[in-house]
């Protein structure tokens, strides 16, 4: 058995718990239902962690980030809780000039790059349809009503009027987005493409209000919580399990999922995207109604073949940080076990273990969701079971990421919002 602290209370888990976590899109409305009056409390349901994706390279050379002028993104988002309102984060955190957009529209998707009819909305900004995104800002559109599915696909279209380089991007969406050859196609329900890419580009986030959904749960780690190895197209990573586990059962809260994984993500350096301590505030602390967080992160620190190679005491330290910026906010914050990685070496792998077993007894985090033991081959501990490996050793497959997903104890998140 092992004691946990949850907030200010206590409570024990059997070792059964401690491997488990030891704590039809509806049609659109133009006004909310004077029955049930929404919320005024804005809650995630939906947010990518931004990187940037290069630098501008030097003069005569070939510039690697794809840049469009006069053309429609269609990005396609997977909500978690639905809702009443919605209001899209858009944000230019990346780029070298102002980013013009010249229409942005919601809808509901139906399949590929085409919306359902009848679902389309326009999304304006300060009450106007186009809006100028500052190098480094990001802006939020106004309050839209608009009944937003739980568990649904939304399909959101950016019109770039002008020259727009994609450097604010989130590379690893999974996630087929569609890109028009020319014109503003933002309220097209059909949809033809000149070209796809699987990044969200320029999509900072998306909120709703729903009167029933008390918080949102933010899992902020690497490329095993982005979803590297898991079917394109199919939301099957593991936050994607949770999201699904949590809004189907009767008896759980409505809470929002916002995925925070950055593949490649370290704790303390600098590898794909800011490191985790340094981007907590940004993806973690600042996500509209967050109240519960799951950190899975540290293995890039220990694998990468990098010079500035980190001790296991030093990442415990980054992870410290986390669980204090956490508590400062009044958060719960659960840590999760490194899975494993067997193409490491002896020390490499020393170092894992040793953060995992800070992890598990330290009594730091509220909770421990012990995903190496859910994962590992009980006569190989340093791999994944067959089943459970993608192949290259390192990430999860398919049911790999279920099985994640699954062994979370949903009861981590039943009882008060927050750490009092």
């Amino acid at each position: 058995m092992m004691r946990e602290r949850c907030g200010s209370y206590a409570f024990v888990v059997t070792a059964a718990a401690v491997i488990a976590g030891a704590c039809a899109p509806s049609a659109p409305a133009t006004t909310p239902s004077p029955a049930a009056a929404p919320s005024m409390r804005w809650i995630a349901t939906w947010g990518p962690s931004q990187s940037a994706t290069a630098v501008r390279p030097a003069a005569g050379t070939r510039d690697p980030v794809p840049t469009y002028i006069n053309a429609t993104l269609r990005e396609i988002v997977r909500t978690t809780i639905g809702g009443d309102r919605v209001r899209v984060r858009l944000s230019n955190e990346y780029g070298d000039k102002p980013l013009v957009i010249g229409s942005v529209h919601l809808a509901l998707r139906s399949s590929g790059a085409n919306t359902t009819a009848g679902s389309d909305r326009t999304l304006t900004f300060g009450g106007k349809p186009s809006v100028i995104v500052r190098t480094g800002a990001t802006v939020t559109s106004d309050p839209l009503p608009y009944a937003v599915p739980q568990l649904g696909d939304l399909a959101i279209s950016l019109y770039l009027a002008d020259s727009a380089r994609t450097s604010t991007r989130h590379a690893l969406g999974v996630q087929t987005a569609y890109v028009s050859k020319a014109g503003d196609l933002t309220a097209s329900t059909t949809f033809v493409a000149d070209t796809t890419l699987r990044s969200w580009i320029f999509l900072a986030g998306v909120d709703v209000t729903n009167a029933k959904a008390t918080g949102a749960i933010v899992t902020i780690g690497n490329s095993i919580t982005d979803g590297y190895g898991a079917s394109p197209d199919s939301n099957r990573r593991w936050p994607d399990v949770l999201a699904r586990r949590l809004l189907t059962s009767t008896s759980e809260p409505v809470k929002g999922v916002v995925n925070a994984g950055i593949s490649g993500n370290r704790v303390l350096t600098f590898g794909a995207g800011p490191s985790a301590v340094a981007r907590f505030d940004r993806d973690v602390l600042m996500q509209p109604g967050v109240t519960h967080v799951i950190v899975l992160e540290g293995i890039n620190d220990i694998s990468r073949q990098a010079p500035e190679l980190v001790s296991a005491e030093e990442i415990i330290y980054g992870l410290r940080q986390m669980v204090e910026r956490a508590h400062e906010r009044g958060l719960i914050i659960y840590g999760a076990t490194l899975t494993p990685f067997e193409k490491v070496s002896a020390e490499r792998e020393a170092k894992r273990q040793a953060v995992n077993a800070w992890i598990r007894t330290s009594g730091t985090f509220d909770g421990v969701i012990d995903f190496e033991a859910v994962t590992r081959d009980p006569g190989q501990p340093n791999r994944f079971l067959p089943i459970y490996d993608s192949g290259d050793g390192l990430h999860p497959s398919d049911a790999g990421y279920k099985a994640m997903g699954d062994a979370i104890d949903l009861a981590l998140f039943r009882g008060k919002a927050g750490r009092k």
